[in-house]
């Protein structure tokens, strides 16, 4: 092949090459990325549907069933839960299911969560979390992993799930407040059992 033949094929191939470059990274321009402080004020009152009941009250503990329903926001009503019901300590579990969601993992480096969302249908696989005080309110912490249609899972520290029949929350609490202080290093509010 001549060497002008040559010099059209490397030039197409240069062309081509800087296309794709250019949709791949055009393509991820149009999605920037989410990320969360962790200072972000949770809403309150998106959980209209939510039910409680106390099921257990021995030894100082409690033990309430949170249910809720279409349309509830989780971290929402737990919080909501917490202050009707003056939770200053406590650890819970839950299942269910829920519509879509938004999940992150913590970036230390730069003290943010990035945002990981869910926008399917997914079971509620596994949930956890626990309820302590700062300044004088409730902080829920609770983190998710979710299945998908296919059996595949995505998780992290919880920002938002919206439901969808049902999830079901246990929550122990106990008569010891525990207490949060604020974590320069992270950016978090981490509890302190000294407190």
């Amino acid at each position: 092949m001549k060497a002008k033949n040559w010099t059209r094929v490397w030039g197409a191939v240069f062309c081509l090459s800087a296309a794709v470059v250019a949709g791949a990274q055009g393509s991820a321009n149009h999605e920037p990325e989410q990320t969360i402080l962790p200072s972000r004020p949770i809403p309150t009152g998106k959980a209209p549907s939510m039910r409680v009941k106390l099921v257990s009250d021995e030894h100082g503990l409690k033990t309430y069933a949170v249910i809720f329903r279409k349309g509830d926001e989780i971290l929402s009503g737990l919080t909501d839960f917490a202050a009707q019901y003056h939770v200053t300590d406590a650890h819970f579990t839950g299942i269910g299911a829920v519509s879509s969601a938004t999940v992150g993992w913590l970036d230390l480096s730069r003290k943010i969560y990035h945002a990981i969302p869910v926008n399917e249908q997914v079971e509620v696989l596994s949930m956890m979390g626990d309820i302590a005080l700062f300044n004088g309110k409730p902080v829920v912490h609770a983190h998710m992993i979710f299945g998908k249609h296919d059996g595949s899972t995505v998780g992290g520290h919880l920002w938002e799930a919206n439901v969808n029949p049902t999830v079901e929350v246990f929550v122990t609490a106990s008569a010891a407040p525990l207490e949060k202080v604020p974590d320069d290093a992270s950016g978090m509010k981490l509890i302190d059992p000294l407190k």
